[in-house]
C-alpha cells in the first residue's frame, strides 16, 4: 500500500478584539464592588513619598559629618595647599581611605552624596571607578571620566569632545588637559570661579579620584596605576578615596608596602548600619506623625533580614514599602490610615460597605462587646452611629500613639544601661514587646523593675533627667502632667539629704525567767516580726518606680487592644516572607550556611579517616 500526504492552508477568521479597559491609578487597587481606590492610592502614594524623603535626609544627616571632613581632608591637601606638607614627601598621594562597613548597596547614596558634594564645593575633577567596570582599563576610564567631567569647567564643548577623541590614554596626556583646562578657568567669571574652589588660583583644584569597592579591584591593576600617578604629583595633584567595607588592614593586604608607602593615608569612619537602622527606625516607625503601623511580627522579619542575612538599609526600607503597599491593596480601611483630620472627614463619608467592614474588624467586635446592650444594637443597626463613633475611635487611636512613643523612650532610657539588658539593649526590641503583649506580666520587665529600685541617687537622677527631655517634645496633657510629677521627683531626690545605714524596727523584748527551749523560740519569734526600716532615699525610690510602673501600665497597652488598629497596623507577616526579596536572601544564606557545613563535615570526615589509619597502623 501507497499512502500519499497532502498539504492545505486553513483560514480563521479572528474573533472581534475587545478594547482593554484602562484602569485609573486607583484601579489596581480594587475589585469592581470598590469605590475608594483612589483614595487609598493617594494617601500611600503620599506615604510613599514620605518615606523616600525622610530616608534622603536621614542619610544626609548621617554622613554630613564624615563628608565634610573629607571635603576638608581634600581642601587641605590640594596643590601647595598642605599645611600638613611635614606628613607628605613630593612623590605621596593624600589618600582618605573611608570605612563603610559591609552593608555594601547602602554605599551608592553615600558616594552620590560625596561626588555633589565635593563637584559643588571642592573641584569639578571627581572621578568614582566600580571595580567590575575597569578590569584591567582602570587609567582609561579614569581619563575619559576627568576629561568629560572638565568640559562642565568650560563653555566650549565642541572642543573639549573633540581633544578627547584624539588623545591618548596616558597620563601624560591627562596632564597637558588638565593645564589647558585650569588656564580657561581664568576666563570664567568670579561668581562661578567661587563656585568651583575656595581658592585664589585656579591650580590649586585637586583630582579625586574616589575607589567604591577598593578591596574589588585588581590588585596589580592597582599597583601599577598607583605608580604610575605617583611619578606626576607635581603636574596633577592626585587624592584618592578608598571606600572600604573591611578594614583598614586591607589597604596592606592588597598593596605591598613599596606601592602603599607612595600613599599618604588618613582613616575616616562612617556610622555603622545598626546606628543608621535606628535612626530610620527611629523617623519612620516609631513616629506618632507617620500614620502607617508594622505588627510585631513583620517588624520581625524585616529586622531579622536585616541582621542575619544584608546589613541592608536600603532593603529595610523596601521592605517597609511593601509592606506598605500590600496593606493600602489588601486592606480596603486603609483609607482611614492618613493624618488625624484627613482620617475624621473620610470617617464621616464611609460608604454603606465601608461600615459593613468595620463591624467586622475584630477589634471592633471586641469593642462592640463590652457596650450596653442597647448600644451594641445601635452599632449593629445604625450606620450613621457607627460612623460617629468611628471618629472617636480615631482620635484614641491617635492619642494612643502620642502617649505611647514618649513612655516607650522613656522606660528605653531607664533600661538600656541595666546589666544584661533585660528589656533589650534596642529600642526595637523593647518596641516589639510592648506591643505583642502586656510588658508588665513578663519576668523580664519584673527583673528590669528589681534592677531599677536598687540604683543610686545620682544614676536615678541622670535617667530621670533623660525621660523628663523626652517627656518635653510631647504636647498632650496628660503627658505633660507626668513632666510635671516627674520633674517634682528630681527636684526631691536633689534635695534629698543622704542618709546611712538601715535601722531596725523591732518590739521591746521583756525579759523573763525561762527555760532555753523557749528562750530560743522566742528570739526567733521576734526576729521574724523584725522590719527593715527605710531611709528616706530609699522611701522616695521607690515612689518613683511605682510612677514609672504606673506609666508603663497605663500607656504601654498591646496595639490590637485599640480598636480599629487593623486600619494602620499591617501584620501579613506570612504575604511578606513569601515575597521575593525574603525569599531570596534566606535561600543564599541557607545555602552558604549548607555549603559551610559540608566542607566542615569533608574536613571531618578527611580527619577521621586519617586518624583511624594512624592507629591502624600502630602510631
Amino acid at each position: 500500500t501507497c499512502t500519499t500526504s497532502q498539504k492545505g492552508c486553513f483560514v480563521f477568521k479572528s474573533a472581534s478584539k475587545k478594547r482593554k479597559r484602562q484602569l485609573g491609578v486607583g484601579g489596581y487597587l480594587v475589585d469592581d464592588s470598590d469605590d475608594n481606590g483612589s483614595d487609598r492610592f493617594r494617601i500611600g502614594q503620599k506615604l510613599w513619598e514620605t518615606v523616600q524623603m525622610n530616608t534622603e535626609v536621614i542619610q544626609d544627616q548621617l554622613n554630613k559629618k564624615v563628608l565634610d571632613s573629607l571635603a576638608e581632608f581634600i581642601k587641605k591637601h590640594g596643590l601647595g595647599c598642605s599645611s600638613d606638607v611635614w606628613r607628605q614627601r613630593a612623590s605621596e598621594i593624600p589618600t582618605a581611605a573611608l570605612m563603610l562597613g559591609v552593608n555594601v548597596p547602602d554605599h551608592a547614596m553615600t558616594f552620590r552624596s560625596l561626588c555633589n558634594l565635593l563637584q559643588d564645593s571642592v573641584t569639578p575633577f571627581v572621578v568614582s571607578v566600580h571595580a567590575k567596570e575597569c578590569a584591567g582599563l582602570l587609567i582609561q576610564k579614569v581619563l575619559e571620566q576627568l576629561m568629560g567631567s572638565g568640559v562642565s569647567v568650560d563653555e566650549e564643548k565642541e572642543d573639549d569632545t573633540a581633544l578627547l577623541q584624539r588623545t591618548p590614554c596616558t597620563i601624560s596626556a591627562l596632564c597637558q588637559w588638565y593645564k589647558t583646562v585650569t588656564k580657561k578657568c581664568i576666563q570664567v567669571s568670579p561668581e562661578r570661579k567661587e563656585n568651583l574652589t575656595n581658592n585664589d588660583l585656579p591650580q590649586s583644584l585637586p583630582v579625586v579620584v574616589i575607589f567604591k569597592d577598593f578591596e574589588a579591584f585588581n590588585s596589580q591593576v592597582l599597583q601599577d596605576f598607583i605608580l604610575i600617578c605617583s611619578r606626576y604629583t607635581q603636574e596633577l595633584p592626585f587624592v584618592f578615596i578608598f571606600g572600604i567595607a573591611t578594614s583598614p588592614s586591607a589597604i596592606q593586604h592588597r598593596l605591598p608596602h613599596s606601592v602603599s608607602s607612595l600613599l599618604c593615608i588618613e582613616v575616616f569612619h562612617s556610622l555603622s548600619c545598626t546606628q543608621h537602622l535606628a535612626s530610620v527606625f527611629d523617623k519612620l516607625i516609631l513616629n506618632a506623625q507617620f500614620p502607617f503601623k508594622l505588627s510585631s511580627r513583620v517588624i520581625q522579619v524585616l529586622v531579622g533580614v536585616f541582621l542575619y542575612h544584608d546589613f541592608n538599609v536600603q532593603n529595610f526600607v523596601k521592605g517597609l514599602q511593601f509592606s506598605m503597599l500590600e496593606h493600602f491593596n489588601s486592606q480596603p480601611l486603609s483609607l482611614l490610615c492618613c493624618q488625624k483630620q484627613e482620617a475624621l472627614l473620610s470617617a464621616k463619608t464611609l460608604s454603606k460597605q465601608n461600615v459593613e467592614q468595620i463591624r467586622h474588624l475584630p477589634s471592633f467586635m471586641r469593642y462592640v462587646e463590652t457596650q450596653e446592650p442597647q448600644e451594641q444594637v445601635r452599632l449593629l443597626t445604625n450606620d450613621e452611629h457607627v460612623k460617629e463613633v468611628c471618629q472617636t475611635l480615631l482620635k484614641n487611636l491617635h492619642k494612643y500613639h502620642k502617649n505611647y512613643y514618649p513612655i516607650l523612650q522613656c522606660l528605653h532610657s531607664l533600661t538600656s544601661s541595666l546589666p544584661k539588658f533585660p528589656l533589650g539593649k534596642h529600642i526595637r526590641e523593647l518596641h516589639v514587646s510592648c506591643i505583642e503583649k502586656n510588658l508588665w506580666e513578663t519576668e523580664e520587665y519584673d527583673s528590669a523593675l528589681q534592677l531599677l529600685r536598687i540604683l543610686a541617687k545620682d544614676e536615678l537622677v541622670a535617667a530621670l533627667r533623660k525621660c523628663a527631655e523626652t517627656l518635653k517634645s510631647a504636647n498632650t496633657k496628660r503627658m505633660q502632667n507626668a513632666l510635671q510629677q516627674l520633674e517634682d521627683f528630681i527636684g526631691r531626690l536633689e534635695t534629698l539629704e543622704d542618709s546611712s545605714g538601715n535601722g531596725v524596727i523591732s518590739a521591746k523584748m521583756e525579759y523573763q525567767k525561762t527555760d532555753l527551749f523557749q528562750l530560743q523560740k522566742t528570739l526567733l519569734e521576734k526576729e521574724s516580726r523584725r522590719t527593715k526600716r527605710m531611709n528616706s532615699f530609699e522611701v522616695l525610690r521607690s515612689q518613683v518606680m511605682d510612677f514609672i510602673d504606673s506609666l508603663v501600665r497605663e500607656y504601654l497597652t498591646p496595639a490590637e487592644f485599640q480598636p480599629l488598629n487593623e486600619v494602620c497596623y499591617y501584620s501579613s507577616s506570612g504575604v511578606l516572607r513569601h515575597h521575593p526579596f525574603y525569599y531570596l536572601k534566606v535561600t543564599d544564606h541557607s545555602f552558604r550556611l549548607t555549603r559551610a557545613q559540608l566542607e566542615k563535615q569533608e574536613r571531618l570526615t578527611v580527619f577521621q579517616l586519617a586518624k583511624n589509619a594512624f592507629v591502624d597502623a600502630g602510631y
